[in-house]
């Protein structure tokens, strides 16, 4: 027996009518109480009818009441108002508090059905039956799994917001940054914004050039020696910068180019980072005031300069961009005579990313920490206007038969896997318990 699985059976009520405390007194059940999930008694605020008395308090549950002594709770004042004691087997008389035992008053195939689910060697314990599930089901606790997850990533928000004094401009920058450098580059886009703050670059983002020179030299991209105009152009202004705020060069070394789409090479990230900064200014506050998902997504699109459209790096064209020697810079308002010349725009697929990663939780946690619910809803909003992601863990579900429509419901399956389907917590998944019981249960 697993203490879990007596909670799943208490909690949801599964044991039958007639029960009595191990001294022989009924119990009835008014209220099973609230699952705590941290240090004390296991369901707190519970009402209990114990022979002729109603009793409010605790109820603590174990697989032998031996166990209470087992876990030192004798010694633990936080046990004192326990009003009854759960046990599978009363293999001992430890207390004075009425203990009722399990045995023989519930359905014991339920427990032969979870050992099942959880002893399954499949990619989770309910990949075979999970479509099985209603709809209605799953989709309502999907949309829990969605919440959980914005809940769980506004956690690291917060601690980002202490750190910076609750800037929530500078939040949305560093979210910004760490995922605009993917996987790959994240941790080289985070030191890059923890060395270069959004105030610093604030005050100048009414000047695109003085923005991208101060992105590219804190990154250390123009420490080389360059022919063309445009980074040269760059390297002056980023001379004058970084004497004017003191700022920090990082080793161009950290950056990543290898076995990633040119696309997303740092060099084209920062340069759409700065357009997008002298687009928009403070950006979260116009995401906060956007009346619609369409409005708050406008505010990424944004291309780098005409210097990248035929650059993935300084100093190294396009080889299909056959420009004139005359004509090596790329600075604003030149022309270009190549073969070829290819914009570089946010990508719509990189804004889905910024807004699931970066924009949905940050609102939501603006919403949770000035109790303004509909700021929540509206992140929940962005998510579910969102395309689905696609990666090896959607992928998996949709083979099981669960396709998800939106971004919404990839964030929620992606909770459920971490969280739930991982760890086999099944008893605590709505769709787990529904499998326990889908002999009487799935129609």
């Amino acid at each position: 027996m697993r203490e879990e699985f007596l909670y799943y059976i208490w909690e949801n009520r599964l044991t039958d009518k007639d029960l009595k405390t191990t001294e022989g007194e009924s119990v009835e059940v008014v209220t099973t109480g609230y699952r705590n999930t941290d240090s004390g008694p296991d369901f707190l605020e519970a009402k209990i009818q114990i022979g002729d008395k109603l009793w409010a308090g605790h109820v603590e549950i174990h697989v032998k009441s031996s166990d209470w002594n087992r876990h030192g709770h004798q010694n633990d004042k936080a046990y004192k108002n326990v009003i009854l004691h759960v046990v599978y087997e009363n293999d001992l008389q430890v207390n004075d508090i009425p203990t009722l035992e399990l045995k023989g008053h519930f359905d014991e195939s339920l427990f032969a059905q979870y050992q099942k689910l959880i002893a399954s060697k499949t990619w989770i314990p309910c990949e075979k039956s999970i479509a099985q599930v209603p709809v209605f089901t799953r989709l309502s606790w999907l949309d829990r799994m969605a919440v959980e997850r914005l809940e769980s990533k506004s956690g690291a928000v917060t601690k980002l917001l202490e750190d910076n004094q609750f800037d929530w401009e500078d939040a949305l920058y560093k979210l910004l940054m760490r995922y605009f450098g993917l996987k790959v580059n994240n941790e080289a886009f985070e030191y890059l914004a923890n060395i270069l703050s959004f105030k610093t670059l604030l005050k100048h983002a009414d000047n695109l050039l003085q923005l991208e020179a101060m992105l590219m030299g804190c990154a250390g991209f123009l420490e080389d020696e360059f022919t063309e105009e445009y980074p040269l152009l760059l390297k002056r202004e980023y001379s004058v910068m970084k004497a004017k705020f003191n700022l920090l060069t990082m080793p161009a070394e950290r950056w990543k180019f290898m076995r990633m789409r040119p696309s997303n090479f740092p060099t084209i990230r920062l340069a759409q980072m700065a357009q997008l900064i002298h687009k928009n200014g403070c950006l979260f506050s116009k995401i906060k005031a956007a009346k619609d998902t369409a409005e708050a997504k406008a505010l990424f699109d944004v291309a780098a300069l005409e210097y990248w459209e035929t650059h993935w790096r300084f100093n190294k064209r396009l080889p299909q961009c056959d420009i004139p020697t005359d004509q090596k810079s790329g600075a604003v308002g030149l022309s270009y005579h190549g073969s070829r010349k290819t914009p570089k725009h946010l990508g719509k697929t990189t804004a889905d990313v910024l807004i699931i990663n970066a924009v949905a939780p940050l609102l939501f946690c603006y919403g949770k920490l000035h109790k303004e619910d509909s700021y929540c809803e509206t992140a929940l909003q962005f998510l579910e206007d969102t395309e689905a992601e696609g990666n090896t863990i959607i992928r998996h579900y949709a083979q099981c038969g669960i396709t998800a429509e939106n971004a919404m419901q990839t964030q929620a399956l992606l909770h459920l896997y971490s969280y739930f389907c991982k760890r086999k917590r099944c008893l605590e998944c709505r769709i787990g318990n529904v499998l326990l019981h889908k002999i009487n249960q799935i129609s």
